[in-house]
């Protein structure tokens, strides 16, 4: 991510700008005041029509291009951290520095899900992060689906030994757990699909057996929906390689950008907080 310093200086103070305007917006009802909403409308038609229009999505496309998936505990995030710090000093904040943390090391693996009844279907699927493996030749159960924790609680007799496949948007494994099941399948987070998973990062509820848990399409999950409707007997074989290794050392990446008028304070605000996560648990 290069281009002219400048104007790069330009487009993250006109995002902190934005922000600092819908703070103080979001104040008026603790505190009556006027604003003046000119800036904020100059600012939205130079990033949405001007000379910044685009220029987020093709950093973030040359950004996600370049490093790929960047899974905690990765050599991927390691270059993306320094990409990221690169990127700072060349747009010329202020103080850019790395601050060294610990993070959580965790592995993907290689990994499957193959339905083999009612018929043979090779299903998408993304392990949650954190999640645990399956013994090397894998699980094979039946399959209970389940449209919500009251559902999976309702029916917990039958939960036992199989698969919960939740037909909701990012859930817990321990719940599933918790009633006997031996892995769980949860549909994707978003509301649109192109049979592509999207996953992820997950914990385990302390005193519960971990069992492996993924991620499959909103196409699969709905399919399998319709056909326990039916009453028709679901099986699928799970294989991940999944592991999570002792945590290792990162960095925080850090950056400031000081004020022109009042350095010392922003507004009513001393500071104004940015956080963006480098890391991702998404296959690219």
């Amino acid at each position: 991510m290069t281009g002219n310093k400048s104007r790069g200086h330009n487009f993250i103070s006109q995002v902190l700008q934005i922000l600092l305007i819908l703070c103080c917006l979001l104040q008026c009802h603790s505190r009556p005041r006027s604003y003046d909403s000119k800036p904020l409308s100059e600012i939205s038609k130079e990033v949405l029509y001007g000379k910044a229009q685009n220029r987020s999505y093709e950093r973030l496309a040359e950004f996600t291009d370049t490093i790929g998936n960047r899974v905690s505990g990765s050599k991927n995030l390691d270059l993306a951290i320094k990409y990221m710090y690169n990127a700072l000093r060349q747009d010329g904040l202020e103080n850019v520095h790395l601050e060294p943390v610990k993070i959580p090391h965790w592995v993907r693996g290689e990994e499957s899900a193959v339905m083999l009844l009612p018929r043979n279907h090779t299903l998408a699927i993304l392990g949650l992060g954190s999640s645990v493996g399956t013994p090397p030749v894998g699980i094979e159960a039946e399959v209970i689906v389940v449209d919500s924790f009251e559902e999976l609680k309702k029916r917990a007799s039958e939960a036992k030994g199989k698969i919960v496949v939740y037909n909701q948007p990012f859930v817990r494994a321990s719940e599933a757990a918790k009633v006997g099941a031996v892995a769980s399948l949860i549909r994707s987070v978003t509301p649109f699909s192109i049979n592509s998973p999207h996953t992820g990062w997950q914990w385990y509820q302390p005193g519960v057996v971990q069992i492996p848990t993924a991620c499959i399409t909103v196409e699969d999950a709905q399919m399998m929906a319709r056909m326990a409707r039916r009453g028709q007997r679901i099986v699928v074989r799970l294989t991940m390689a999944a592991k999570t290794l002792p945590d290792v050392d990162s960095f925080n990446t850090v950056a400031e950008i000081t004020g022109s008028e009042h350095p010392e304070q922003v507004g009513d605000f001393k500071y104004v907080l940015l956080v963006h996560y480098t890391c991702t648990v998404q296959y690219a």
